[in-house]
């Protein structure tokens, strides 16, 4: 009982309108005021009641249905080739780090490091020889890339080192001239790659660059060392799905970073793709990607008609807003509150109009990819992922409809502004935390190097993450850092979890109880919705049309009682 309580107040303009008084005081009115006064209740009205009052079928709600399908067919669509784009990106970057770094072990990315001249130069030639080693010993098939520049090599060994230094820890003394100079040295692949058949064998045509032998290294003076090249490979995994395989062109960046002079060389190795389409691809099923495209520009077509719509009802609330001000002004010489304006803006319809901009443009960005013209897979998931939990999301205006799904939204409604002030309170003691932590703590704990990190381990903790784990992470090389952790970690859960964090459902669980008792009570009713109140015509009284309809929806004409009849309707 308490729940339909909570859903039966204020602005339901159905079959009946409860026991809502006008505070014009008015009685008497003229036909053009009546006429005004059923045109604002038939735009408030649901889907089902505006059926019952015209017979207007209920479009919207029905393409809304339509493109959620298609929209989260063609994100599954999408989903599963861009995970095989990523799934080919990073076998192949793991493949990297264990052919070309010597010594690598799954998951040793921010630990693989060397500490002595030797192992610097057996990890430089180490990864060379992979290299040019790739058509003998490779299980992928890969290609060297030949720059087109006669002047350039397919690998470029190159080392960074200030031009002038001098150190000197004995005497405590240093001499550095801070300018950067970078010297390269070209390693070409083999001109001439045999058949896989015969690479075994010894080829008098497989003559090896071994100029890189000579490479020296200043150590003195060294800030880094990179090795640049590029391989290609095609993603043929791609035929599973009935699509074209892709050809793929690795840039290889392999760093030894010696920038901090701590006697400690990292290494590690980045890998960036570039995505373009095959030369003559022969591959049976390409027809599919046609039907792909098909249902692709249904899509565009679907969400354009869906933006044309809401675009429309949004313009016309917009219209009638300023003509009711307009008629309260001259008539009642009343200006009407913002809260009342904003009633005629309905913000489900600017969330369906955003998703379906969301949707084309993620779509477009889509046909790109598919044609080979667009590879930044990322952006086109981001947008159509988006899309899709708007376009999910809008579901509930019309879930509101119905009595036992409205608890919900309405709450969420009314405590909506006071959570946003709340959290706007508590960000900065948050962010004050965030800044402490980062600054005191960062040097001695893995979770507090950087600022993103310590936010992420504030939120869990908040949650109640990973606790002990936290506390006993800290070093205890110094007590007082230590001493100042133990003090830090304990103000921030006892103050977040105790305190903000019981607000915060206390605010959500205030409103909820607010709502309960305006509805056990007179419920306060705006000057809008008054005003509406005053026109006593049902939908079904036919007042809203002209000709009566004996037509009846399978959706929205069957007979309900009074309590649905009140339910609220959230815009």
């Amino acid at each position: 009982m308490e729940t339909e309580k909570l859903l039966t107040p204020v602005n339901s303009y159905g079959s009946h309108d409860g026991d809502m008084r006008p505070v014009l005081g008015s009685t008497a009115f003229h036909p053009e005021e009546e006429e005004f006064r059923r045109r604002l209740k038939y735009y408030f009205m649901s889907p089902c009641d505006k059926f019952r009052a015209k017979g207007r079928k209920p479009f919207k709600l029905v393409l809304q249905v339509i493109k959620i399908l298609i929209v989260t067919i063609q994100l599954i669509l999408f989903g599963l080739s861009n995970q095989m784009v990523v799934t080919f990106k990073e076998e192949n970057t793991i493949t990297f780090k264990h052919l070309f770094l010597k010594n690598y072990a799954d998951g040793s990315d921010d630990t693989h490091a060397v500490y002595t001249q030797a192992d610097v130069y057996d990890h430089i030639f180490h990864a060379v020889e992979k290299y040019l080693a790739i058509p003998s010993e490779t299980i992928g098939r890969y290609a060297y890339v030949r720059p087109d520049n006669a002047n350039q090599s397919g690998l470029m060994l190159c080392q960074q080192y200030y031009r002038k230094g001098r150190i000197d820890p004995a005497n405590d003394t240093f001499n550095i001239d801070p300018k950067v100079i970078t010297e390269c040295l070209g390693v070409d692949p083999p001109e001439k790659i045999p058949p896989p058949s015969e690479l075994k064998r010894k080829h008098p045509d497989l003559a090896l660059d071994r100029s890189y032998k000579n490479f020296t290294l200043k150590f003195y003076k060294l800030i880094n060392v990179t090795i640049d090249f590029k391989l290609k490979a095609i993603n043929i995994q791609t035929i599973i799905n009935n699509e074209i395989p892709d050809c793929y062109t690795f840039s290889i960046t392999i760093t030894f970073d010696n920038k901090a002079h701590s006697g400690r060389v990292k290494i590690h190795l980045d890998n960036k793709v570039d995505i373009q389409e095959c030369k003559n691809p022969s591959v049976s099923g390409k027809g599919d990607n046609r039907f792909r495209m098909f249902f692709d520009v249904v899509v565009i077509l679907t969400c354009v008609l869906s933006f044309i719509l809401c675009s429309r009802s949004i313009i016309r609330g917009l219209l009638l807003q300023h003509e009711f001000s307009q008629f309260f002004q001259h008539c009642y010489n009343q200006n009407i509150c913002l809260s009342d304006r904003m009633e005629f803006l309905n913000g489900w319809y600017i969330l369906l109009v955003v998703s379906d901009i969301l949707t084309v443009s993620g779509t477009i960005m889509k046909i790109g990819i598919e044609s080979k013209n667009f590879a930044d897979y990322d952006v086109c998931g981001i947008l159509l992922g988006t899309s899709t939990l708007l376009v999910w999301v809008g579901v509930m205006r019309y879930l509101s409809f119905f009595q036992k799904y409205n608890i919900l939204i309405v709450t969420m409604r009314v405590a909506l502004p006071n959570v946003i002030r709340f959290c706007c309170c508590v960000a900065v003691i948050y962010l004050g935390y965030c800044f402490c932590g980062w600054i005191v703590l960062g040097p001695y704990h893995v979770k507090f190097r950087s600022l993103s990190m310590v936010s992420e381990c504030l939120f869990s903790l908040i949650n109640g993450d990973d606790m002990f784990v936290t506390f006993a992470s800290m070093q205890q090389s110094s007590y007082l850092v230590w001493l100042f952790s133990q003090l830090y970690l304990y103000t921030f859960i006892s103050l977040f979890i105790y305190m903000v964090l019981s607000l915060f459902i206390a605010l959500i669980t205030g409103s909820y109880e607010t709502i309960k008792h305006q509805c056990e009570g007179e419920a306060s009713v705006t000057q809008l919705h008054a005003y509406i109140a005053e026109c006593k015509d049902s939908p079904e009284s036919g007042m809203f049309r002209k000709e009566s309809s004996s037509s009846c929806s399978i959706f929205c004409c069957c007979e309900r009682s009074p309590m649905q009849e009140n339910v609220l309707v959230v815009n």
